[in-house]
């Protein structure tokens, strides 16, 4: 299993998701959660790492699980998203291609999609703090 830290970042009714470098899926921006670390302490290196900002704000959505993405088929993601805040305006860092902001239909049609970010787009429509 593999425990991840995911930032939800919310603009304009759009989702914030980041490419990594040599990938073609967006994902939420995040990562894995290091041994004796916090979700909530693994969010804030991972958002500082790959976007060049600081979590100002953070309140927890909830834990998703599904299988990982790029992964051995079978590998189960269990990940602990937080609706944040940031610092700043939100960059690439050397391991981040592109961000992008996402409605959920948007992001649904793309080539390629993360099982763990459409659980969070319908969870925030279902919210209504995102578009479909």
């Amino acid at each position: 299993m593999i425990r991840t830290a995911a930032l939800a970042h919310i603009r304009n009714r759009r989702l914030l998701q980041a490419r990594s470098t040599g990938k073609e899926v967006f994902y939420m921006a995040g990562g894995k959660i290091d041994p004796g670390e916090s979700p909530v302490q693994a969010l804030y290196r991972e958002v500082r790492e790959e976007l060049g900002v600081d979590v100002a704000a953070h309140d927890e959505l909830g834990v998703f699980e599904c299988e990982a993405y790029g992964h051995t088929p079978g590998t189960a993601l269990h990940m602990t998203c937080f609706i944040a805040d940031l610092t700043g305006e939100p960059t690439p860092t050397s391991e981040i291609a592109e961000l992008r902001y996402f409605t959920v239909g948007e992001y649904a049609a793309m080539p390629h999609v993360a099982p763990g970010s459409i659980l969070v787009f319908r969870r925030l429509h279902e919210l209504d703090l995102i578009d479909w």
